[in-house]
Order: C-alpha cells, then structure tokens, then sequence
C-alpha cells in the first residue's frame, strides 16, 4: 500500500474550557474548523496549519500542490475520520464536519 500524499495525525485533546462557554460538542466544532497540526503533503512539512482550510485549498486547486483531484479528496477522508472521531469523544455529530466542506 502506497503511502498517502497527504498526512497529519489527529487532534489531540480538545482544549475544552468547562464552565458556561459553550457545550462540549459545538466547543470542539468550532476548534476543529481551526485545529493546528503539521501536514505532510507530498513529503513537503507545512508545520502547524490549520488543517481545515488547508484542505478545502487541497479541494479547490489540488494541482496548486502537486496532488490530484483524488488525493486531494484522500486528505478529506482522513480529516473527516480523524476530526470527526474527536468530535464525537466531545459529544458531537461527525456530520457537522462534512456540512462545513459544503458551504
């Protein structure tokens, strides 16, 4: 199996407040759209980047980086599984995540 042109690991704990600030699950949405992480894209380290909109860029213009429309769509996928496992630890829907890539 080839390795992917597009890699970065999960979030790690949520920094979630407490208190009155908002729930859990909208809590961890809102980071998740602005979740900092280093992302390998064709072996090039983009150090600390919001993953979220880096990815709609790798959607939007894939050649931009070198990467095809598939991989692009790859680095999606791992977003989703990845954030959206985390979203649900915090007590929200994964669906969220993928309504966000459709606005």
């Amino acid at each position: 199996m080839a390795t992917p042109a597009v890699t970065f690991r999960g979030p790690r704990r949520i920094p979630y407040p407490g208190g009155c600030v908002l729930e859990p699950g909208p809590f961890a949405l809102d980071y998740l759209l602005s979740w900092p992480e280093d992302v390998t894209i064709n072996g090039q380290l983009h150090a600390g980047v919001p993953v979220y909109p880096l990815i709609r860029q790798l959607l939007a213009d894939p050649e931009s980086h070198g990467l095809t429309p598939a991989q692009a769509e790859e680095a999606r996928a791992l977003y989703l599984r990845l954030a959206g496992e985390a979203l649900r630890q915090e007590g929200g829907d994964p669906a969220w995540l993928e309504r966000e890539f459709e606005r």
